[in-house]
């Protein structure tokens, strides 16, 4: 979450900001193809930026068709339904239907969890 007060757009693509004690630094995907180009100098930024876009738009593929995707060591993204519910409308307290809905989920690998927790 941006500081209080301040919308994510306002505060910036590269904004940190602290949470949980930590910083936190944001990376957009043009930054992520800048630094993978970046470390493969052989590689073309154009080709860099279609595989990334390839990688991306396969996992969304799958996980439309109801598919989990698993990548060993970082982790595994897949589609949870939500049960149709009753509501309730915040601006006038009314009772609303909310419909089912999937909604992606994503669950950490055990080496970036350890990475995360430095172990």
């Amino acid at each position: 979450m941006p500081p209080e007060g301040q919308s994510e757009a306002h505060v910036g693509v590269a904004a940190t900001w602290p949470a949980g004690g930590r910083v936190v630094e944001r990376m957009i995907k043009s930054e992520l193809i800048q630094k993978i180009s970046e470390e493969n100098p052989h590689l073309y930024q154009r080709d860099v930026e279609r595989i990334v876009s390839t990688i991306f738009d396969e996992i969304i593929e799958a996980m439309a068709a109801g598919n989990r995707v698993e990548l060993r060591g970082f982790g595994a993204f897949s589609v949870k339904a939500r049960d149709a519910r009753q509501g309730r409308n915040p601006r006038t307290g009314e009772t609303v239907m909310v419909e089912e809905k999937f909604v992606p989920f994503f669950k950490t690998g055990k080496l970036l969890r350890d990475r995360l927790n430095q172990r």
